[in-house]
């Protein structure tokens, strides 16, 4: 995934501390990343583990890089 912001080599339990609407976002696509307590996992690598295909990876990877230019992470 190309994410904008650096933003896929931290934590996901950073990404969504910081940006509740990725949790929301990922949630969607049934990704349950919210509940996890350990929440180690790169945010780049945590769609590809759930095997949703191409197509799905990339609806999140623009739905993401949209959210995060409307609050400008840079």
């Amino acid at each position: 995934m190309d994410l904008s912001g650096g933003i896929g080599e931290k934590s996901i339990k950073e990404v969504i501390e910081e940006h509740p609407k990725v949790g929301e976002i990922l949630g969607k696509y049934e990704i349950g990343c919210i509940e996890c307590s350990i929440g180690t996992c790169q945010f780049k690598e945590v769609v590809k583990v759930h095997f949703l295909g191409d197509e799905v990876e990339n609806k999140i990877e623009v739905e993401v890089n949209e959210y995060l230019s409307s609050v400008e992470v840079k």
